[in-house]
Order: C-alpha cells, then structure tokens, then sequence
C-alpha cells in the first residue's frame, strides 16, 4: 500500500485548533472532593515516609481514578491531550507538588528514566545550555521550541506547572495526524519522504554499547494507526558531525521544514497558557508539542519551572507500533534512558 493510498485520518485525535480552542472538554477541573482525596493520599504519603518513586497503590485515589482512567482512554483513543485544573498549587510546597504529581501519574502507567541523568521526575528549567551545544537538549534552554515529539517513543507526557515565567512560555500543541492529512492533500510526495528513515542524533544520551545516531521513520503504521516521531530539526542537524552519510537530503530536510510550517498554521495549533498547579498529558506517538521562548524573573525561586515525566502505558491500551520501532521502544520497556556515570546532576 503506498502512502497516496491511505485514506484521510478522520479520527478524534486528527483535530483541528479552532474546533477545541474554546472548547472547556479538554480541561478536567478537579472539584473540592477530588483535592480531599489528594490530600488524604499526600497525609498518608507524608507519615509514611514516602519517597518517590513508588507505586499507584501507595498514593490511593479511589473516586478520582475513574476519572483519570478516562483521562487515559482519551489520550490513548480520544483526541490524544489532556488538561488537569484546579490543584491549588498556593497550598503546597515544592516536594508535596512532586509527591501529588507523581501519585496522580502513577495511575497512568510506568514513569521511565528521560535522560542521562537518570531522572524519572524531571526538572524543565532555563539550565543556561545553549541549543548549538550537540548534547543540550531544548528543554533546558529558554528558547522556543518547535513542533515536536519526544525523543523516545513513550506513550505518554506529562508536565506540572510549579511556577510560571515572567512572560511567554505558552504551550501549543498540533496533531501530527491532522498534518499527515494535510501533506496528503498538498504534498504527498514529501509525505512519502516521511516514511523512509531519518538520521537522529542521541545529543549524548545514548546507552553504553548504542551508536550515538540511530534511524527511523518520522511517520510509520500499525494495525491501520498512524504513528509520528518527528523531532526538533536539530536532531537531524547535528546527526551529520558522525559523518555525511547522516546527513539531511534536501528532499528530507524540505520534508521537515514543511511539517514545521504546516504545524504553525494558527488553525491547526491548540495554545495553552499554564496555571500553576496544571498537569498537562499527551500522547507522544499522535501530538506535536511546541513552546514559545521565554522570560523569567531575575528572582531564581520565582524562575519558571515544570515537572515533566515520561510514562509507559500498560500494553493492553497503549497505541501498537510498527515494526520499524520496536528497537526504539525497547528502551521504554528497559526503563528509558540508562543513567550515565558523567552525566551532569
């Protein structure tokens, strides 16, 4: 079957922005009596002693689960993203935070390790890098952020907003499947582009014994879903100091470059200005993430900072992928990325 041949993706998760801008469905506003049930588990959690991580049974929530188990079939099979509202983030400090993040996640799946560094719960913040820096990640930049998905095929992201910047930061998210639909029409020759392999750089997070580049396709099909794993252009960028052969084709990088321009048609994002206190969850393999730059306040305890986590879904409801894939997600089922010695604390 050849990629012309697929039929239009009319699934939810093929939305466009204007549908849902304004649209409240994608915010869960948590009521009085799910904060109660928050804030027994984080009593409970407290005299225990609980350290992360630990296991969803540790952090019970037995009215709120149902809830978030429907969160976890709408990012799964609704329209791939999620808003959590109304923590009042005033009343905790920093490591209560974590505690509540990561007992609500826990119900979602697996946290996996999402960098050298070890960390299953990690700190999204201005750390100074620079991008032009081949083993810098974006995230640890102020800098904006384009159309993305995470570098590891996790089935899930999350993000609890600790503090906001001075000014900018928004969140804008786009599905990749809405894009797949738009290539199709517009260019389906840079679609078919899409399906071949791209060379990736690991930015020196790649596992003992692993090449610090690998190679997948940026689209690809299982079972009749469509599944993405586009990058930030840097990636590919930096991929060709291991040698020219991973470099870029001008058919590949005008592949690229036209996703990027397609995932920035203001009908087709969704913008999101965090509160604090908001848990945002999408679906790494079906939604591009994107972020404006950034300015923060001089004040490092008022600087913005996001708690992010990657979360492995139980294999009985996370999306299948594609053959082409499996190498990559084995490190999901290993635990993410294995903790380096160096790497930086």
């Amino acid at each position: 079957m050849t990629v012309s041949a697929y039929p239009p993706i009319t699934s939810p998760d093929a939305w466009v922005g204007p549908e849902i801008q304004h649209d409240p469905a994608w915010i869960c506003r948590l009521d009085e009596s799910d904060i109660a049930e928050i804030d027994a588990a984080l009593a409970s959690a407290k005299r225990g002693g609980l350290r992360i991580p630990f296991e969803s049974p540790a952090f019970p929530l037995p009215r709120l689960r149902a809830r978030l188990d429907g969160i976890l079939d709408e990012i799964e099979n609704g329209r791939g993203f999620k808003l959590i509202r109304g923590i009042p983030r005033g009343r905790y400090s920093d490591g209560e935070c974590e505690l509540i993040y990561w007992g609500i996640a826990s119900h979602f799946g697996t946290p996996v390790s999402q960098n050298a560094r070890g960390h299953l719960l990690g700190h999204v913040r201005d750390e100074g890098r620079q991008l032009e820096d081949p083993n810098a990640r974006a995230y640890q930049t102020s800098r904006r952020m384009d159309f993305h998905t995470d570098m590891l095929p996790i089935d899930m992201l999350g993000l609890f907003c600790l503090r906001t910047a001075k000014s900018g930061g928004a969140s804008k998210l786009t599905s990749a499947l809405t894009i797949h639909n738009v290539l199709r029409e517009e260019r389906p020759d840079l679609l078919e582009a899409l399906y071949g392999l791209f060379h990736l750089d690991w930015r020196g997070e790649e596992p003992a014994g692993e090449n610090p580049w690998f190679s997948i396709p940026m689209f690809s099909e299982c079972r009749g879903r469509i599944t993405a794993r586009i990058c930030s252009l840097a990636y590919y960028e930096s991929a060709a100091r291991f040698g020219e052969q991973y470099r870029l084709t001008a058919l590949q990088r005008e592949a690229l470059l036209a996703v990027q321009e397609i995932a920035n048609r203001p009908e087709l994002m969704l913008t999101m200005d965090f509160q604090e206190g908001d848990i945002q969850l999408i679906n790494n393999h079906t939604m591009m993430h994107a972020r404006e730059a950034y300015e923060d306040h001089p004040e490092p305890e008022r600087q913005r900072h996001l708690l992010r986590m990657w979360i492995a879904v139980p294999d009985g409801r996370r999306r299948p992928l594609a053959d082409a894939l499996a190498d990559r997600y084995r490190w999901v089922q290993r635990g993410g990325i294995p903790a380096k010695s160096r790497a930086a604390a």
